[in-house]
């Protein structure tokens, strides 16, 4: 009887031991995986899904480590990334943690509020309509992350406490010599700053042409206004802006109405909205496209006109 009850014991032990091993040593996995966790799932599901998604080869150790470590009551739901080699040990140990994997999504500077819901439309792994009300410019342009199953509204509710964020803080350190009544106005201001120019060390020039032309009482007759006028923001133009467009009736035709649009024409980055807060130091009142890329600014009319045709000659040299 003794001898019956030490091996008894020697062969419990070695089977724990060989349980041990089983799960610390490298596992099956040839390459990163994605599996995604179901609320409520059971340890039994978790060690299925494994197994389907080649993280394990030995489910049933899986189940039955588990519920002897007491971890088959602490597997969380989620998605999780496991990396090639991965053991069972550290698959379960990163569910019971909850070490999910954090998802991303980067809306670019310029976007209209249409094309972002677009975009989080297109996104599968993320849950349910978006209901949640955003005007035009009121969401930053920026890289958010989300685990899955996340709904669409809360990456639209990050992108809103963002923007006024940076909205608040912009206006807070602006020019006060920029004749804007309100952080709207800025944001206004901002958008179209980041519609005419996409290089970094532009922004603030061309938002001093806008800055003074407003101080002046000029119209601003910034071509983006209209295509926003044309498009109320739902789609790209399609084409390019003819002369006749210039004359459309909209108040965000700053080739027709003075002053500033009614609201911005998107959502500028937080850059562009540094810049119109705080634009360079500059007489410029006039810009155009130089023909590789950035433009040409100039103080008068005449220089303007010059610049306007060395674009041209640009443009029919390169047809």
């Amino acid at each position: 009887m003794k001898k019956f009850l030490i091996f008894l014991i020697a062969a419990v032990l070695l089977t724990i031991y060989q349980f041990r091993e089983w799960t610390r040593q490298r596992g099956p996995l040839s390459e990163a995986v994605n599996v995604v966790v179901p609320k409520g799932a059971s340890s039994n599901l978790v060690a299925q899904k494994l197994s389907d998604a080649g993280v394990i080869d030995k489910p049933l150790v899986f189940k039955i480590y588990a519920r002897f470590v007491g971890m088959h009551k602490k597997l969380r739901a989620g998605e999780y990334r496991f990396e090639a080699g991965v053991s069972m040990r550290a698959a379960m140990e990163k569910i019971a943690k909850g070490d999910v994997f954090y998802r991303r999504i980067t809306f670019a500077e310029g976007l209209t509020t249409k094309q972002m819901f677009d975009q989080l439309q297109n996104v599968s792994e993320l849950s349910g309509e978006i209901t949640v009300a955003a005007a035009e410019g009121e969401l930053l342009p920026e890289t958010y992350t989300f685990e899955y199953g996340d709904s669409r509204n809360s990456i639209v509710l990050q992108a809103q406490k963002a923007m006024s964020r940076v909205l608040d803080q912009a206006w807070a350190n602006r020019n006060q010599a920029v004749p804007l009544k309100d952080k709207r106005q800025l944001l206004t201001l901002a958008s179209i700053v980041e519609k005419e120019t996409g290089i970094p060390e532009e922004r603030g020039l061309v938002a001093s042409v806008f800055a003074n032309r407003l101080v002046k009482g000029m119209k601003l007759q910034t071509d983006p206004t209209v295509i926003y006028a044309l498009t109320k923001g739902q789609s790209d133009l399609g084409r390019s802006l003819k002369k006749a467009d210039l004359s459309v009736d909209s108040p965000y035709n700053t080739y027709k109405y003075y002053g500033l649009p009614p609201a911005p024409i998107c959502n500028p980055g937080t850059e562009a909205i540094r810049a119109a807060a705080n634009p360079e130091d500059s007489d410029y009142l006039y810009f155009v496209a130089s023909g590789d890329g950035g433009h040409n600014f100039s103080t008068s009319l005449a220089q303007h006109n010059r610049n306007v045709k060395d674009w041209v000659k640009r443009i029919l040299k390169t047809r």
